[in-house]
């Protein structure tokens, strides 16, 4: 759990399974933590989500940055792209697969692998038994990866009269 000040406490989504040792109690808001979250808000914020629903996944990336703990890829879920995507912290990004197409936050950039979260309202859909919830995370390689920040982003339109 996260103390954000003034007696709020925001409990993370990830299962005590994935969580490292620290992050079992109240940890507070450090400034790491800040500056993590206004990345991830930046980005949230061209998202089609109502405020509550952006502050609560900027929320989530935080604590998923912060307490998830290590884990492999789990490509295997996921159709590969074509082109090489190298992408940032923030970043939006595009997964598919036979079941599902959906967009991911980066939260966690490595050598060929990051860890993501779903972005989307609509649970992804990994196998037929399987799915991913809003703001749930999961490491998956570049390789499957495509950018996706131009989908939200709104180019300014003058208009010549």
């Amino acid at each position: 759990m996260l103390d954000l000040g003034d007696d709020i406490v925001f409990k993370t989504n990830l299962p005590r399974k994935l969580l490292v040792d620290c992050a079992v109690g109240i940890n507070e808001f450090s400034v790491d933590d800040a500056s993590a979250f206004q990345t991830f808000k930046e980005q949230i914020s061209l998202l089609p989500l109502s405020e509550p629903r952006q502050a609560e996944l900027a929320l989530y990336c935080v604590a998923a940055k912060r307490f998830h703990k290590p884990v492999q890829p789990k490509s295997w879920f996921f159709d590969a792209q074509h082109g090489d995507c190298m992408p940032s912290e923030g970043d939006i990004v595009r997964l598919s697969n036979q079941h599902s197409d959906g967009c991911f936050i980066i939260l966690e950039v490595g050598e060929s692998a990051s860890l993501v979260a779903s972005i989307d309202i609509e649970v992804f859909e990994l196998t037929s038994t399987k799915q991913l919830v809003f703001g749930q995370a999961i490491k998956v390689m570049h390789d499957r990866m495509a950018l996706a920040n131009s989908m939200f982003q709104t180019q300014p339109i003058a208009l010549v009269g």
